[in-house]
């Protein structure tokens, strides 16, 4: 007979449902989470410039429309956080994703800039945690010895996706055919529909939601171990291919931190999560951390949503054949050009979209062998030296 454990640390149970089938569903589950996330944010890429011969936006309005999913996910990030933390990780994240999937796709209706604008910063907001939320729920049903390698593919999938809606928009937005639909005055053609395909990562990833489970460390930490430890059964069986009665564990205690009760009113609980980051001994820690990561997303915001732009208007000079200018003066030829509408006049350029395919597989897989040697340099210290380096490299070309 089976002698279960009693009172088990909740790290040690999680390492004895084993590694398998899923671990890598949960993993599949989480880069799609993060794939739809990614293609609300950066979709702007590739829909602005292709929607500008119809909705006729300036160089102006045009970087306007770029800029508001970021505006999105600075705004509503804590508030999904807060969600996260105190209603649960799948519920929100489900939640999220639908709410994206059908704002995002609102959007491919847009009869002008400003409607797809406020589309656009509803479906940025609703998918803003995905991210973060993901990557919690992922390190907390994976076991210790695994949980590194699965997040090091997950961040490598998120670099991907740029470069897979470059592909996607290859053969979709030449796409020669436009239907009139009156109640909403607008033509329905090729950037609608790359639009509506952008938005099925979120459709899919709230359908995985809804039959995944939630993660038991969070049900742990809010009380509720008895559904916590079905999970955990159950995750054992999928992973064994055994009966539960044979998952060596009873009873386990979350011995990180202890759980206070929160405060009543959702304003009240939020203020009481919020206002001790602001306060000694945790302020320091925060004011580093918004300013590191002030300083990420000012790099790597633009270089996601522009880098396609900026390749289009190169690769188009360099066809048109111009000499004698330099690289900003070829974006801003390509742009001259580009106020004269022609039947293709929005597609983008076949070579520059497979460029930028090409430099997202490179940062994922820089990504991935920078995050294996980690744990040699340490992650204060590798990250000093990466962010040296790239601003050398970047002082040395400007």
């Amino acid at each position: 007979m089976l002698i279960k454990l009693e009172k088990v640390s909740f790290e040690v149970a999680l390492n004895l449902t084993g590694f398998g089938k899923f671990n890598i569903l949960s993993f599949l589950l989480c880069s799609s989470i993060i794939m739809g996330m990614a293609f609300e944010l950066f979709s702007v890429a590739y829909l602005v410039p292709g929607s500008a011969c119809e909705l006729l936006t300036t160089s102006n309005q045009q970087g306007l429309m770029a800029a508001v999913p970021l505006i999105g996910v600075i705004a509503t990030s804590h508030f999904w956080g807060y969600l996260a933390d105190t209603r649960g990780r799948r519920k929100v994240l489900c939640f999220s994703m639908t709410l994206g999937f059908f704002t995002g796709g609102l959007a491919a209706l847009s009869p002008d800039w400003i409607t797809f604008s406020i589309f656009k910063f509803m479906s940025s907001s609703a998918v803003s945690g995905a991210f973060a939320l993901s990557m919690t729920l992922l390190s907390e049903i994976t076991p210790e010895a695994k949980r590194s390698n699965l997040i090091i593919l997950t961040s490598s999938v998120f670099l991907c996706c740029s470069g897979l809606m470059a592909i996607i928009t290859i053969p979709v937005l030449p796409l020669e055919f436009s239907y009139y639909v009156p109640v909403l005055n607008i033509y329905f053609n090729s950037w609608r529909v790359l639009n509506l395909i952008f938005s099925m990562p979120c459709a899919i990833s709230a359908i995985g939601l809804f039959y995944s489970y939630e993660s038991p460390k969070f049900l742990l930490s809010v009380g509720r171990e008895s559904e916590a430890m079905k999970i955990m059964e159950t995750v054992f069986v999928i992973n064994n291919n055994e009966s539960k009665e044979h998952y060596p564990v009873k009873s386990m205690v979350l011995d990180e931190y202890n759980v206070t009760p929160t405060a009543k009113g959702f304003f009240a609980s939020m203020k009481s999560q919020t206002v001790p980051l602001f306060k000694p001994p945790l302020l320091k820690n925060t004011i580093l951390l918004a300013f590191t990561f002030i300083i990420v997303y000012i790099c790597m915001h633009p270089h996601m949503v522009w880098l396609p732009y900026m390749t289009d208007g190169f690769m188009n000079s360099v066809e048109r054949g111009d000499e004698g200018v330099n690289f900003c003066q070829r974006l801003r030829n390509s742009q001259n050009v580009s106020v004269i509408l022609t039947e293709d006049g929005c597609a983008m350029n076949e070579f520059a979209l497979t460029m930028v395919f090409a430099v997202s597989v490179l940062l994922a897989v820089v990504n991935t062998i920078v995050s294996t040697i980690i744990n040699i340099f340490g992650r204060k210290r590798l990250f000093i030296f990466i962010q040296v380096n790239i601003n050398c490299f970047t002082s040395r070309n400007i």
